[in-house]
């Protein structure tokens, strides 16, 4: 495991009192260039993503001179970590494609203004799902993105699937099915066919012979594609606690078996 993905809230790096365009929060900035470092430090991969769905204090981003702006001064203060990926928005949804890839346009070129040139990854609408990237308009828009630096991938989320009693999360995923086939063709062969590379997310499932039958078929998938670059487990870290799908070691309820038998043979 050579990559983690650090979302945060855009409020809290840039609160309102100072809005899109104005000052980062020194403190909290501090404290991501920290858990950056120490990822980075070890010669991992450190993935920096506000995880705001393509919204700012509950609306809807339209404005693309400030996110630009705002991924400009975000990218000053990274970009000579080499280590560092740029993740521009997690999920956006209820959006029309054309103006989340807008988006996503201004940005790349934003981060590309300040001479950095690490991986970004780019995120469409109706929450960037790989199994709906024809369907939602994504295939479209996103063929006329463009990057001066020539280091991009398009960030695809699956749906997390379980088989878990009394389960919470997603409650009509309650039996996995088959998601290198519902989920993971269809972005594919549009990656195969623009020639971009893709980036999975999120990933997650239940602890059980179904749901790692199909994590195993996904990442099949995805190693003899030669599109997939590669992906993140949803998700790691304390705050989680017994949350189904945690790998947070030592005991996190993926670790016993998804880990062994369904990562580790792709690690």
């Amino acid at each position: 495991m050579n990559t983690f993905r650090i979302p945060f809230k855009l409020e809290r790096l840039s609160p309102l009192s100072s809005g899109l365009t104005g000052s980062f929060d020194q403190t909290y900035l501090n404290g991501l260039k920290t858990i950056v470092n120490y990822i980075t430090g070890r010669g991992a991969f450190a993935v920096v993503e506000p995880h705001n769905y393509m919204r700012y204090n509950g609306n809807v981003i339209t404005s693309t001179s400030d996110f630009q702006t705002w991924w400009t001064r975000l990218a000053n203060e990274f970009k000579s970590n080499n280590n560092v990926i740029f993740d521009i928005m997690n999920e956006p949804h209820t959006m029309d494609a054309g103006v989340v890839f807008q988006l996503n346009q201004a940005a790349v070129n934003g981060i590309r203004s300040t001479g950095a040139t690490q991986l970004i990854l780019v995120e469409g609408t109706a929450w960037t799902g790989a199994w709906s990237w024809v369907s939602s308009g994504n295939a479209g828009a996103f063929q006329a993105l463009s990057d001066p630096g020539n280091n991009i991938a398009v960030g695809a989320n699956p749906f997390h699937c379980a088989d878990v009693p009394k389960l919470t999360y997603y409650p009509r995923y309650q039996k996995c099915i088959n998601i290198s086939t519902l989920t993971v063709l269809v972005a594919t062969q549009w990656l195969k066919d623009t020639g971009f590379k893709g980036f999975l997310g999120e990933m997650g499932a239940g602890s059980n012979s179904q749901c790692i039958a199909a994590i195993r078929g996904a990442l099949c998938t995805m190693q003899t594609s030669g599109v997939w670059i590669g992906f993140t487990w949803w998700a790691a870290g304390p705050w989680w606690g017994t949350y189904f799908q945690s790998i947070e070691p030592p005991n996190g309820p993926s670790i016993a078996q998804v880990l062994p038998q369904a990562l580790k043979p792709f690690i």
